[in-house]
């Protein structure tokens, strides 16, 4: 088959974002008996939203309210070339199947970052369930102007109100106080079940035992393969920086200043409508950076960013 087959793909999410949905392709169709995300070829002048709501109508019986573009991959399977745009599924109206017959062997859903409990799963959908287990709001520290006292207090608190996702970033600390950061960052964090995650020294993320390594812009430049951490991802400023992000297989990438930020209030920042732009079509998922606050969130995935990056808003 020649050309790239598009595809509509549906992460349905539950209301609390903890779990999502597959489905087990049906007898006589080709990978009978996998599992993948709902959806289906795009037809020719449909625009993908539009192949979105149709096919979840067509086969699972229900009526999309609410779902917006999240990550796009391109995969080779021996039938065909696919490029398959996933969007993430809110809100829907009707009950899963009461409707219109479903046309997969089943459904089940899964807990979002746990071990899949079905199998076999479509391979091109490997990195979508490792995205899906990369919590939504991540807190960078700033222990450099907060102080440190201060910082694992909010750190607490935060982590006591749901956050599971912190960046140590100190960068112009000397070795033995980010060390000392670190560490304890680490314990607290994990005690929550919470990813950690060292900005720029792989040497002080593999001796407190973080989750993994953040790059800065200037290291993912001089990069030339992933670094060997189970969490990798990196500070991207262009569309370009993003695709590189990708090339080298990362987890995520962080895009700003979105909004105008205290420590930068001389620049304007990118705005939503450009950051949009930015992001669209992207391979891995992309953090809103600059101005966030927790009640961005929904802006900011609302038009394709995988959640918001904060500093002072955590």
């Amino acid at each position: 088959m020649n050309g790239i087959v598009e595809v509509a793909a549906a992460v349905l999410l539950t209301a609390d974002g903890s779990e999502f949905l597959l489905a087990q392709r049906p007898p006589g169709k080709v990978y009978a008996g996998y599992w993948e995300f709902p959806g289906g070829k795009v037809e020719p002048g449909e625009m993908v939203r539009a192949a979105l709501v149709r096919e979840l109508h067509e086969e699972l019986g229900i009526t999309v309210t609410a779902c917006a573009p999240w990550l796009t991959r391109v995969f080779t399977y021996p039938h065909a070339t696919v490029r398959l745009n996933f969007w993430r599924v809110t809100g829907w109206d009707g009950e899963i199947g009461s409707v219109t017959p479903l046309e997969h062997s089943a459904v089940d859903w899964l807990a979002c970052g746990e071990p899949a409990k079905v199998a076999p799963i479509l391979p091109a959908n490997a990195p979508i369930l490792k995205a899906l287990a990369l919590p939504t709001r991540m807190a960078i520290t700033m222990a450099e102007i907060e102080g440190t006292e201060r910082q694992l207090e909010r750190l607490e608190e935060a982590l006591a109100n749901g956050l599971r996702l912190v960046q140590v970033r100190e960068r112009s600390w000397p070795a033995a106080n980010r060390l000392w950061f670190a560490e304890a960052v680490t314990r607290v964090a994990h005690d929550h079940g919470a990813l950690v995650l060292i900005n720029n020294d792989a040497d002080i993320a593999r001796t407190v035992g973080a989750d993994g390594l953040h790059l800065p812009a200037a290291a993912l430049a001089t990069c030339t393969q992933r670094p060997d951490f189970a969490w990798v991802g990196a500070s991207c400023h262009s569309a370009a920086e993003i695709v590189r992000a990708g090339e080298l297989g990362l987890d995520y990438a962080l895009l700003g200043p979105v909004l105008p930020t205290p420590t930068h209030p001389e620049a304007a920042g990118l705005g939503w409508s450009r950051f949009a732009d930015l992001i669209a079509g992207t391979a891995i998922p992309v953090f809103a950076l600059g101005g966030m606050k927790n009640d961005l969130l929904a802006d900011a995935q609302g038009i394709g960013a995988h959640g918001i990056a904060l500093m002072r808003g955590w």
